[in-house]
């Protein structure tokens, strides 16, 4: 057994290790063997410390020099991840404001989306967060130790078994689409019934593709190769890109548009995992996909599979339940979640989740609970410092944002105050959600996964309450030509957006600040010396104050440009405000900002 050199980022207020920060050093007492295998940690239970696969700042002496696999390097394949991820949901972005074009928020629109959530909860549950969790450490391990033709045996098999599952699930899609239509969306009725049955049919054929998309970035993410992966969701984006674009063009009613669009999911599907199996066969050109399930390397997969579709099912369970609550509202309450969905995703994926998954090994690897409450703390600083800002911009400057990105064809100034005002919403909760995200990290790095998922099912259980409470009363609520009103106005009533959806996302708000609280006393129980995420929080109230005020006076004064010039630049003046007074109130994570461009100007 071999001793080595872990980094780990400081508690201070200096420059951080991690996924953003400088490391280090912290004497490792633990051991490795010469392939790199993290052993366990002692003292808090026998909990497995595999090496990251991307972790930017990890280094063990001794164990990181061990022959690697060809491919991105840690610093590297970090990049390549956060490059993927963004492209990604710019596509998405883009597709979202062709859809809204097209559809805007009219029953085609509802009928598109629940369909929608079929294959993405299933893609979810089978797909990339489960089969990280279960097939990548057991890949990796058996490809670090030499034993590739083991390697290619394991992958083989758990490709033909997600293939069969995914294919079975599936054919159940397509066979009993109707009672799944009433029980995902049971407030749809008549015309908006009958076309989400026909949708739903059509999107549940592309599961398949979309569950093997995510045992080829198993594949490739073991072998080091973290772009093409993170990338390729922009062909299923794409494609639909391609058909929306048809319908712009073509002005096809919106039902045809959807039914349309359906097959472009589809094909969709077909080319992110087609690109990526390519990349995979050269790779691995002796990998062939079997059912073998007896393998030892399966038995683990599948031993770990099952409690990381359990923890994923979780978090599933709170977008049906807002799926089902939203087709109880008026017209247009799905469409509206989706859009205000969309943007809301976007600084969890690139900051708080990214920063999560980054720390959860170097976590895994603190030698005690003093080590592990520092990491937990400065990632919470740096996610907290990113995404309050975030929230901060889609409150003030929300509705720019919005017209901006969706405002086109048929989607008009009433639905992007909808959007709006549900993203608002959501924003209130989303420094709370983000954090909460580092918090979960910090209990399954001491092996607490029981605890945070019964934590979420609390979260889920208090958003729908909430929900449930205030979706009714905003639904009262509509807006039409740009002004509110809760009386009706003859026929016009009908074809105003109405604020139900505002309801559901302050119910999700509420409970992401209760499921902040109680993962914070659960992280404690680990690491006593965490300090209160309302610290982290504290410090940045002044710089979101004074960008929160920028923003509105911005929104205000640049009202009369076209959302497409006034949104970049109200955006900019307030993130300038947001930054500066950080710096100036000495917030350390500041620097990750104004670093970078302190070495572009004074190359």
């Amino acid at each position: 057994m071999q001793h080595g050199v872990l980094l780990v980022g400081r508690g201070d207020g200096q420059r951080r290790g991690g996924a953003l920060g400088a490391p280090t050093e912290v004497r490792d007492v633990r051991g490795a063997d010469a392939h790199g295998n993290a052993g366990y940690r002692q003292g808090r239970g026998r909990v497995p410390c595999d090496p990251p696969a991307i972790g930017p700042t990890t280094r063990v002496a001794g164990v990181n020099d061990a022959p690697a696999l060809d491919g991105d390097g840690p610093a590297q394949g970090a990049r390549s991840v956060a490059s993927g991820i963004l492209w990604s949901r710019l596509a998405g972005l883009l597709r979202e404001s062709l859809l809204r074009s097209v559809l805007a928020l009219g029953p085609a629109a509802d009928a598109f989306g629940a369909a929608l959530r079929i294959p993405n909860v299933l893609q979810n549950l089978l797909g990339e967060g489960s089969l990280s969790a279960s097939f990548i450490p057991v890949y990796s391990r058996l490809l670090g130790e030499g034993r590739d033709e083991e390697a290619g045996k394991v992958a083989g098999a758990v490709a033909g078994l997600m293939a069969v599952l995914s294919g079975g699930l599936a054919l159940f899609g397509i066979i009993f689409a109707r009672p799944l239509t009433s029980l995902l969306a049971p407030g749809f009725d008549g015309a908006r019934h009958e076309l989400t049955i026909d949708l739903i049919r059509v999107t549940t054929a592309g599961i398949g593709f979309l569950v093997l998309s995510a045992w080829c970035l198993g594949v490739l993410n073991s072998h080091r190769r973290f772009f093409l992966p993170y990338v390729a969701p922009v062909l299923w984006n794409a494609a639909q890109i391609v058909v929306l674009a048809a319908a712009l063009v073509a002005d096809w009613d919106p039902t045809g548009a959807a039914r349309a669009l359906a097959w472009g999911l589809v094909v969709g599907g077909f080319l992110q995992f087609a690109v990526q199996a390519v990349a995979v066969r050269r790779m691995v050109p002796d990998l062939r996909p079997s059912l073998a399930h007896s393998d030892p390397g399966v038995i683990e997969v599948r031993r770990r599979f099952v409690p990381a579709v359990m923890g994923r099912g979780v978090v599933q369970v709170s977008g049906y339940v807002d799926l089902v609550l939203a087709s109880l509202l008026a017209t247009g309450a799905v469409a509206a979640l989706l859009s205000a969905q969309a943007l809301y995703l976007l600084p969890l994926s690139l900051f708080a989740m990214s920063v999560a998954a980054a720390e959860l090994p170097e976590m895994s690897r603190a030698v005690d609970s003093s080590v592990l409450a520092s990491r937990a703390t400065d990632a919470m600083r740096r996610t907290a410092f990113f995404t309050l800002f975030s929230g901060v911009a889609y409150v003030a400057v929300g509705e720019l944002l919005v017209e901006a990105l969706f405002g086109w064809g048929a989607f008009d100034a009433d639905d992007a105050r909808v959007v709006w005002l549900v993203l608002a919403a959501y924003s209130l909760g989303l420094p709370a959600t983000s954090v909460s995200r580092v918090l979960q990290g910090t209990c399954h790095s001491v092996g607490d996964t029981a605890g945070p998922a019964r934590i979420a099912g609390i979260r889920v259980a208090v958003a729908a309450v909430v929900g449930l409470v205030l979706m009714f009363q905003f639904d009262e609520v509509f807006v039409f030509n740009g002004a509110f009103g809760t009386g009706g106005i003859g026929e016009q009533d009908g074809l105003a957006p109405h604020l139900g959806a505002v309801g559901l996302a302050l119910g999700s708000a509420v409970a992401a600040w209760i499921e902040l609280g109680l993962l914070t006393g659960r992280a404690r129980s680990a690491a006593p010396d965490l300090r209160s995420p309302a610290v982290a929080l504290g410090s940045l109230a002044v710089p979101a104050a004074l960008a929160f005020l920028v923003g509105a006076a911005a929104k205000f004064v640049l009202g009369g440009l076209p959302a497409v010039f006034g949104a970049p630049l109200a955006l900019g003046v307030s993130g300038f405000v947001y930054v500066a007074a950080s710096h100036r109130m000495k917030v350390a994570e500041a620097h990750l900002v104004l670093a970078p461009i302190r070495r572009r100007l004074w190359r």
